[in-house]
């Protein structure tokens, strides 16, 4: 009964890390998109409106 309770616990935590690596590259992903994004309006404006 142990045995089969530890590889159930195990079993759990590793899906546990599986989540939060997933969640992590979700998140990465996103700020790198956003990041794109800001800089690209940032050139167009940086192109109409001149210094």
């Amino acid at each position: 009964m142990r045995r089969w309770m530890w590889a159930v616990a195990m079993a759990l935590a590793c899906s546990g890390c599986a989540v939060v690596a997933v969640a992590d590259a979700v998140v990465t992903t996103g700020a790198v998109i956003v990041k794109t994004g800001v800089k690209a309006t940032g050139a167009v404006i940086d192109a109409v409106i001149p210094d």
